[in-house]
């Protein structure tokens, strides 16, 4: 007959075991969005330990096994495993999914052999009465797991990616006559790449990074499986959380010219200071060789700040404002988009139109204008792909249900972004309700700018959806001094539940009574 210890760590196992690895797969999943960076992680897993409290609680478990050997123990451990397991189900709602890559396979099976050894550790060498600690010791301990797994693979992936990187420069190499463009900035600068690509498709064969393939590997990536010999223009969008990362890229592709779409507060809280984001974005300035070539929006005060320093450099500008050498004006927003003329040093285009909405995208196509009038592509060519324009997935992104018109901004999280939001709202006519979790990754200015954008939101909106109780306190507070109605506030628990009572509601079945923002959707 077997032993009833036996039976009660066999069965520990199994839970331990899927616990284990629902808390693996999450914890990976926060690490690539981190970047593969352990320092992004660890500051992370800190601004969620209450996430963690349930290791805690199996740790202080796994300690008292040593000194208590009860059945009603290991009872205990399985509903303490099986939290531990419904706390790390699968993020459905983040803003990306986890993509298993070669590099995430790769550290999947490390953590796996890893875990494996310390189970089976604890259930042979620790005896039958002593195995719930090992178990639970080791439960307690999984969401490290994963930074454990990338310090025993960091010398393979360091020489994985090197190679890697030496092989999308020799392609690089191998093109010559391949123009690369550069683009960055705090926001804008996904929209700028879809927009330029297409306006320059006019005249050349054009490859762009996807989606937002904007870190180095992601670059590289690309070249690698994209980059072909008749490709005559590469738009490629450089992101960055940290100093140095704009040159990293820069390094890897050499950027014949360069956009700079704009300089904000987004991720402040990795990046500490504004001028530390301001240094970042201008690495890329300082790898263009030819100034010339520097396209950048004169309007944001950060970019005009830091060119004064050397106004003789050559650069071009661009914006609203007639201070820049390529500036819009003639100006018309109605539902059907937007329509402007475009002065462009001694030039004026007239009448453009896309469908596209908000001034901010207008300043975006500024700098797409200048930048395909300089590599000679025609003001009618230009026109006409202005009229194909679409907004990028989830940034004001206008699309229509029955007769809602809905801007879907949820992939910004940033001031600027949210104020250009508001504007964009506020042209529209009819009943204008915004759902939104708040900004995100503002470090200790993130109640500031939540508060102030409740403050703005409750002059424009005539309902607001908060997404989660806790962090839309400020928004919250930030509405109710701005004026707006208690009634005119909901708190809801999701986005789709929030999403579901703002279509549900009777009087926004009326023909043009609806305009619903998504905005900032974690």
């Amino acid at each position: 007959m077997i032993d009833i210890y036996i039976a009660l760590n066999i069965i520990g196992a199994v839970f331990a075991i899927a616990a284990s690895v629902l808390t693996v797969i999450r914890t990976t999943h926060m690490f690539q969005q981190n970047s593969y960076k352990p320092r992004v992680q660890f500051k992370w897993m800190a601004a969620n330990a209450k996430h963690f409290v349930i290791n805690l609680v199996i740790l202080v478990l796994a300690v008292s096994a040593l000194f208590i050997n009860k059945i009603w123990l290991y009872i205990i451990f399985y509903v303490l495993a099986f939290i531990c397991a419904l706390v790390n189900k699968p993020m459905k709602n983040a803003k990306k999914p986890l993509v298993y890559t070669a590099r995430v396979k790769r550290m999947l099976v490390t953590d796996a052999i890893v875990s494996a050894a310390a189970y089976a550790a604890a259930f042979f060498a620790g005896g039958e009465k002593r195995a719930l600690f090992g178990f639970a010791l080791t439960l307690a301990f999984m969401p490290f797991l994963v930074l454990i797994g990338n310090f025993i693979n960091a010398p393979i992936e360091k020489g994985i990616r090197q190679y890697y990187i030496n092989d999308a420069k020799k392609m690089l190499k191998a093109c010559p006559d391949l123009k690369v463009i550069g683009i960055t900035g705090s926001y804008g600068k996904t929209s700028v790449k879809y927009f330029l690509s297409t306006a320059l498709k006019a005249k050349y064969n054009v490859l762009m990074t996807p989606e937002s393939y904007n870190t180095p590997m992601g670059v590289v990536k690309t070249i690698r499986e994209q980059l072909r010999p008749t490709h005559e223009i590469f738009v490629c969008e450089m992101g960055a959380r940290n100093v140095g990362d704009i040159k990293e890229i820069c390094d890897i592709v050499f950027p014949d010219y360069g956009i700079i779409t704009s300089i904000g507060e987004q991720h402040l809280e990795s990046f500490k200071s504004i001028d530390n984001i301001v240094k970042t974005k201008f690495e890329l300035y300082d790898a263009v060789p030819d100034k010339k070539n520097m396209f950048l929006n004169g309007d944001n005060q950060y970019i005009s700040a830091k060119l004064s320093e050397n106004p003789n450099a050559g650069f071009h500008t661009y914006g609203i404002g007639n201070k820049n050498e390529t500036y819009a004006c003639d100006i018309r927003v109605t539902r059907k988009g937007t329509s402007f003329s475009v002065v462009c040093g001694d030039e004026k285009i007239e009448n453009l139109q896309t469908p596209l909405v908000g001034e901010h995208n207008v300043t975006n196509l500024m700098g797409v204008v200048a930048v395909c009038r300089q590599l000679g592509v025609e003001a009618d060519d230009i026109k006409m792909q202005l009229k194909k324009l679409t907004s990028p997935p989830h940034r004001l992104q206008l699309t229509r249900r029955g007769n809602t018109a809905i801007i879907d901004d949820a992939y910004n999280s940033n001031p600027a972004g949210c104020e250009a939001a508001l504007k964009t709202l506020a042209l529209f006519e009819g009943e204008k309700i915004l759902i939104t979790p708040g900004m995100v990754e503002l470090g200790k200015m993130q109640d500031h700018y939540n508060y102030e954008f409740g403050k703005s939101a409750a002059v424009v909106c005539d309902h607001v959806y908060l997404v989660g109780k806790k962090q839309t306190e400020a928004i919250y507070k930030g509405l109710a001094d701005g004026g707006i109605s208690e009634s005119a506030v909901t708190i809801s628990e999701s986005f789709i539940e929030a999403f579901n009572e703002a279509s549900a509601s009777p009087a926004r079945s009326e023909e043009h009574t609806s305009e619903l923002q998504s905005l900032n959707r974690i």
